[in-house]
């Protein structure tokens, strides 16, 4: 039932329609809801006090202000859209590659495996102890002078006794230092990127240690 206003005052409905904020409706459908409230207004009007131009004006403002922001919402979603999906196609071409992500999981084969560090400020020295599932260090490796950024490493899959380490998943911790003082780093894991995906975040990367990043999370791609 539409309210009939009387005293030419901006009906509540009227104002309702300009200004409440659906998602399911479009452009076409806020200006035809706005103009039969405003045409059922007008017909109720007091023919003695009827409805001056102002009013008209200052309603039909409201629809045209309305109208805009929906068509902005509109354009920008399908811009979104756009956008989202040439970063779909163009994340296709890293399907097996392999990456280097913040994370300090490091599978090793037959002959070790890879990782990597990130120091913002560099290294005079390095220290990497690799430890198994039980959290026992199985080998402590010491590299050098690291330049600033990204650095890949790799552990040969010896253990310290010189033996081969069996075959499967490590954890490690990176300890860099100047001089005699600690340094900031950032374990990377190496893993391959498997499949692309998108959700309301963004474009995903699927990588084979099961977990999924975005694009800009990935330090180096090989």
């Amino acid at each position: 039932m539409t309210t009939v206003n009387t005293n030419n005052q901006v009906s509540q409905d009227l104002l309702n329609s300009v200004n409440t904020r659906n998602s399911a409706s479009t452009t076409d459908e806020t200006q035809d809801r706005f103009m039969t409230l405003l045409v059922t207004q007008m017909k109720n009007q007091d023919p003695l006090n009827p409805m001056d131009n102002a009013q008209v004006t200052s309603q039909m403002a409201q629809l045209n202000t309305v109208t805009g922001i929906n068509k902005l919402n509109e354009t920008m979603s399908s811009l979104i859209g756009s956008v989202q999906l040439g970063q779909t196609y163009q994340a296709t071409s890293m399907i097996g590659h392999n990456v280097l992500v913040n994370g300090n999981k490091l599978t090793h084969g037959e002959s070790g495996g890879y990782f990597g560090v990130n120091l913002p400020n560099g290294a005079d020295t390095l220290s990497v102890a690799i430890k198994n599932g039980a959290g026992a260090t199985v080998r402590t490796l010491t590299f050098g002078k690291q330049e600033t950024g990204v650095n890949a490493l790799s552990w040969d899959g010896k253990a310290e006794d010189g033996t081969t380490a069996p075959s499967g998943d490590y954890t490690y911790e990176i300890t860099a230092k100047i001089g005699d003082s600690k340094t900031t780093s950032t374990a990377l894991s190496l893993a391959q990127v498997q499949s692309v995906s998108t959700s309301t975040s963004g474009v995903k990367l699927n990588l084979s240690n099961n977990t999924a990043v975005g694009v800009s999370d990935i330090a180096e791609i090989f």
